[in-house]
């Protein structure tokens, strides 16, 4: 053993002997290097592509992607190379996806990034309401789109001929309840937390509701002599395994809202 351990210190001693090892060393490191870049460079990877033609603004389903394998040279910057980042995404606004094609990271957005998202969530026979909100009203900004929302009415209910002005009466209640949040959106029209590290305000909530709901709300919102306002207030309805049904709370405001206005049903 001990015989052993000298002929290793000897060996090392030699200048020549550890130059000659350094450079053997330096050769391997280099040859696998290379060969490691070489094989990253040809071996192909797989990639998503679009199996059909995707419109703008369409839902990306699983049947229209396929994957295929592309040399690594053809994956640029921004090319898309993970399925799960495609699938139940949406082409952007101004993007049509070719057949065949590659999928980048501008063509594919959230639904909640649309332009137009808000069309897609509503149903049939229901009208969009597009209501003024700002910090205070959305609870510190604390309204999300897919929250539900109760709409209360307040309003000053004017005395009769001949009675005092302090005679007039705050009439304050439910008038809808159950109401779907589809947008928040700021007074530019831009979608309220569609970029977090935007700190955007607050200045409209979209939702949508049968026409009958629609035009009361629409009557209420016109009642200035009233100094009537709108008031969302948000429910933990979302958190149900089945949220209740959207429908007008209080027959005594929506009959009251109906006296006090004129509406020309044939227009």
């Amino acid at each position: 053993m001990g015989n052993f351990s000298n002929g290793i210190k000897k060996f090392l001693s030699n200048k020549n002997t550890v130059t000659v090892v350094g450079a053997v060393v330096a050769v391997v490191v280099l040859y696998v290097a290379y060969s490691m870049r070489v094989n990253a460079a040809v071996n192909p990877i797989s990639v998503p592509y679009a199996r059909e033609q995707i419109n703008p603004g369409t839902q990306i389903t699983e049947d229209m992607v396929g994957t295929m394998q592309v040399p690594p040279s053809m994956v640029q910057d921004g090319v898309i190379t993970n399925q799960a980042e495609v699938i139940d995404k949406y082409s952007n606004a101004d993007t049509l996806i070719p057949e065949g094609s590659l999928f980048f990271t501008r063509q594919v957005v959230e639904k909640e990034q649309l332009p137009a998202n808000i069309i897609l969530d509503y149903p049939k026979g229901y009208v969009l309401y597009n209501m003024p909100v700002n910090i205070e009203s959305t609870y510190g900004n604390s309204i999300y789109p897919g929250n539900y929302i109760d709409i209360y009415l307040k309003a000053v209910h004017k005395v009769a001929e001949g009675q005092t002005a302090t005679d007039d009466e705050i009439m304050y209640g439910k008038l809808i309840e159950n109401v779907k949040v589809l947008a928040v959106k700021d007074s530019s029209g831009q979608a309220v937390f569609t970029n977090l590290d935007e700190q955007r305000t607050p200045a409209m909530i979209v939702f949508a509701v049968p026409e009958e709901h629609y035009l009361l709300l629409k009557k209420a919102s016109y009642l200035q002599t009233y100094d009537s306002e709108l008031v969302p207030v948000p429910t933990n309805e979302s958190l149900k395994d089945e949220p209740g049904d959207l429908e007008i709370s209080s027959a005594t405001l929506r009959d009251w809202i109906n006296t006090v206005t004129y509406w020309d049903e044939g227009m």
